[in-house]
């Protein structure tokens, strides 16, 4: 888990445009992605508020940083106890906030993806054949957001889908 941490700060530093979907009203998704039975989804704000019209700025080390690995290392013990959940793997989808309400309203999209049903019956390859669509992994449950301004407007969009929601402190 470490490595996967040191791997998510990597990549959220260099965030070149090149990086970025293309698609309009999208931005740069840093997250982290651990396989798991179970998923629950993390939402903190590993960066500061970005300016210039970038959505996030330098690295938040006590109140960004800090949550996140408390919460890979909670997952590190559940998921290394046998007798906690015998047979039952952890596993997350952590999103950065990037201390903006809007940017963390965007990523909770996110989470709730994987319950919206998709219509793709009319959609056609080039050569005939049916795409090959990925579902996106559903969240049980998400833990964050910090501020209660984020936090109430994620918890109202993840209510809608019946998806629960832990707030942290």
């Amino acid at each position: 888990l470490p490595l996967l941490l040191l791997l998510f700060l990597s990549s959220a530093l260099k965030s070149s445009d090149a990086s970025k979907p293309k698609l309009p009203g999208h931005t740069h998704l840093n997250s982290i992605r651990i396989d798991g039975d179970i998923s629950l989804g993390g939402l903190f704000p590993v960066h500061a508020r970005g300016h210039d019209g970038k959505p996030c700025g330098e690295l938040k080390k006590e109140k960004g940083i800090h949550r996140l690995e408390a919460m890979l290392f909670a997952l590190d013990r559940i998921n290394n106890d046998n007798n906690l959940l015998p047979n039952i793997t952890l596993g997350a989808r952590i999103l950065d906030t990037c201390s903006r309400d809007t940017h963390a309203l965007e990523q909770s999209l996110t989470f709730v993806q994987a319950l919206i049903e998709k219509d793709s019956t009319d959609v056609k390859c080039l050569g005939g054949g049916s795409p090959i669509i990925t579902k996106p992994e559903r969240v049980v449950g998400v833990v964050g957001a910090s501020s209660s301004s984020v936090s109430i407007m994620v918890a109202n969009i993840l209510r809608l889908f019946k998806v629960r929601k832990l707030a942290h402190v």
